[in-house]
């Protein structure tokens, strides 16, 4: 089973990326970790370096769910026809959802660095429907549309009968 989530920041594919890695009995891998150097805030890797990873990741595992915002890099996926999840549920819960976010400790040394970054990504999640780059609704769509495999454009969380359906053994869902 191989399953891809993409969507806007706050939009819920981290939290449904741990419900069906929960379920799958793995850990996610969230394309943050691999779209920027680590260690530091906002500083893209080298688009080749970040493609590598993914179709590395995409071969060394089985099964496998994979986040981001990354259209690109969501679109490295493709080729293994995973079930492409696209979230979708609205700017405003978007901004919401990042207002709630808890501490994330994998990106941020702590909560209050964390906290002072939110402005910037609240502008950058208003923008969303105006963007023209890779991790816009633009971008989004356009992946999804193009994408000829199993496929859910979901603009509200998924309901438990949904995700009992997506996991079931040998699902084309």
């Amino acid at each position: 089973m191989h399953i891809a989530i993409l969507g806007n920041s706050g939009s819920g594919k981290s939290t449904l990326a741990r419900a069906l890695g929960s379920h799958l009995r793995l850990t996610p891998l969230d394309l943050d970790a691999l779209a920027w150097e680590p260690g530091q805030v906002a500083v893209p890797r080298d688009l080749a370096a970040a493609l590598a990873d993914v179709t590395a990741a995409c071969t060394a595992r089985e099964p496998w769910v994979i986040e981001g915002c990354y259209a690109h890099l969501i679109g490295a996926t493709l080729v293994h026809r995973p079930t492409l999840i696209f979230l979708d549920p609205g700017v405003e819960t978007c901004l919401a959802h990042c207002r709630a976010r808890p501490w994330e400790p994998h990106k941020y040394a702590s909560k209050a660095e964390q906290d002072t970054k939110l402005a910037f990504l609240l502008d950058w999640v208003r923008a969303y429907d105006t963007r023209q780059d890779d991790m816009s609704r633009h971008a989004h769509q356009a992946l999804f549309e193009a994408y000829a495999g199993p496929k859910h454009h979901l603009t509200a969380p998924p309901e438990p009968a949904f995700l009992a359906t997506l996991l079931q053994p040998n699902n084309p869902a």
